[in-house]
């Protein structure tokens, strides 16, 4: 069920990076070098976290989504907003009239990602209780799966093989217009994404070969389009119908959304930095005892995703005041729970993943070639300096000796070594620019920190 590549939702704008290292430093997959000045990204280990974007002080990065006119073409045109994007807006503007707004864009109807989530939290259980892989781990957030995927690849069993929020509540919607007599083809389902890791989610998933939503619209830029509705309209004007979420649907996407309904003990982690050194020590059994780990790769969780407007903390406090309102008005929500056998029954059969594919980086196809590979770089490691200052254009000393190794770089590349080598000026002068570009060590006023900064 695999595709053979990842869907990258991040490319560089290298008329704007200015080579910085920022990114490289920060990648969790150290997926990005410094090439002749300028971020480049791997794509067979990227997994869209997004936290380079996140650091770019240029913002270089660029984000490629679905434009809001692909609507257009579907006489059904679905937002599939996550509660996350209500908590954007300020208090005074209620959920009607965010929903109000939207339609005014141009859809024609308006569903919450979430209201897939009382049948998801009941399966989750049952998958917990039946499935003797522990611990078992969230398959929630795509940043995680594919860190796992390429990282911590023994781990690929652990993730619980069910399909997320936006894919269970799109495939349920589809089926009420299909019942209604629409094509499949009439029916356009797109996705409101706080993050660039669901984009390419959604354009190559995991686990299964094709994603029900047919498109993907950067949050940040519909906020930008609501909000400019919305202060031009009359506060007292009619509401659209609207869906409704339970508390825990509300609060679900935040950080303990999903561990305080698991298992046994459950454990929720946030921001990749973090995720990583949990994961390194449950791969290497430092810690056994959990049953459920509910893992982000965002500060906050995706309240905090790359593509939201609003600060973190804020958000998620006005997705807990919605959450007490709604569970003060004892609300289920709306497609999926008790109340609705049929919607839970036609889910059942849609909720599974396709078995997860660990996608480990390799030295080599060949286990030989690649054990002599890993020699290799221990022999070159006991020469590198192991500062990991970056200047080499790889994120770290072992990094470099992994693309020596790979001869994607040479030894040279390292300041320190040429300097043990003792190199004529003018060969340390051409890796110098072979890494950072004929202008790296100009006098610049211009740059970032300098008296002309801007200019």
């Amino acid at each position: 069920m695999e595709q053979n590549v990842f869907h990258h939702a991040f490319s560089v704008d290298k008329s704007v990076c200015i080579g910085c290292t920022h990114c490289m430093k920060v990648c969790p997959t150290q997926a990005i070098r410094v090439r002749n000045g300028k971020a480049e990204v791997m794509p067979e280990r990227c997994i869209d976290c997004g936290e380079c974007y996140r650091v770019c002080p240029v913002h270089a990065f660029r984000i490629g989504e679905d434009d809001l006119s692909d609507i257009i073409q579907f006489p059904v045109k679905v937002a599939l907003l996550p509660a996350v994007f209500t908590g954007q807006f300020p208090d005074d503007i209620s959920t009607d009239r965010i929903y109000q707004a939207i339609h005014q864009l141009g859809f024609s109807h308006v569903h919450e990602v979430e209201q897939s989530v009382d049948f998801l939290k009941e399966k989750t259980l049952q998958y917990q209780i039946s499935d003797d892989e522990s611990p078992h781990i969230s398959s929630f957030c795509p940043a995680i799966v594919r860190l796992i995927q390429i990282r911590f690849p023994s781990l690929t069993d652990n993730i619980i093989r069910l399909r997320v929020p936006h894919d269970l509540t799109a495939e349920l919607i589809k089926n009420d217009f299909i019942k209604e007599g629409y094509k499949d083809s009439e029916i356009g389902i797109f996705y409101i994404t706080p993050c660039a890791a669901k984009i390419a989610a959604v354009k190559s998933p995991v686990g299964e070969d094709k994603s029900v939503i047919n498109g993907v619209i950067n949050m940040d830029s519909l906020y930008n389009k609501v909000m400019a509705l919305i202060k031009k309209e009359d506060k007292t004007s009619s509401a659209q119908h609207r869906t409704h979420l339970g508390a825990d649907a509300i609060t679900w996407s935040l950080t303990n959304g999903e561990s305080k309904h698991a298992h046994g003990r459950a454990l929720a982690i946030d921001g990749i930095k973090n995720v990583s050194e949990f994961l390194e020590k449950i791969e290497n059994e430092e810690i056994t005892d959990v049953d459920f780990l509910e893992l982000r790769a965002c500060d906050e969780s995706c309240a905090g995703g790359i593509l939201c407007t609003s600060n973190r903390f804020l958000t998620a406090e006005r997705l807990q005041k919605r959450a007490r309102k709604s569970e003060l008005a004892n609300r289920d929500s709306d497609l999926t729970g008790e109340n609705n056998p049929e919607a839970n029954r036609f889910l059942e059969q849609k909720m599974t993943l396709e078995h997860i594919e660990p996608r480990p980086i390799r030295l080599d196809i060949e286990i030989g070639t690649a054990l002599k590979k890993i020699e290799r770089i221990r022999e070159l490691m006991c020469f590198l300096p192991g500062f990991d200052c970056g200047a080499c254009g790889a994120p770290d000393c072992r990094a470099l000796a992994e693309d020596i190794v790979q001869k994607k770089a040479n030894v040279s590349d390292c300041v320190f070594m040429q300097h043990n080598n003792l190199l004529d000026r003018e060969h340390a002068q051409r890796i110098i620019y072979k890494i950072w570009g004929e202008e790296a060590l100009n006098k610049d006023c211009s740059k970032k920190g300098a008296k002309n900064e801007g200019n």
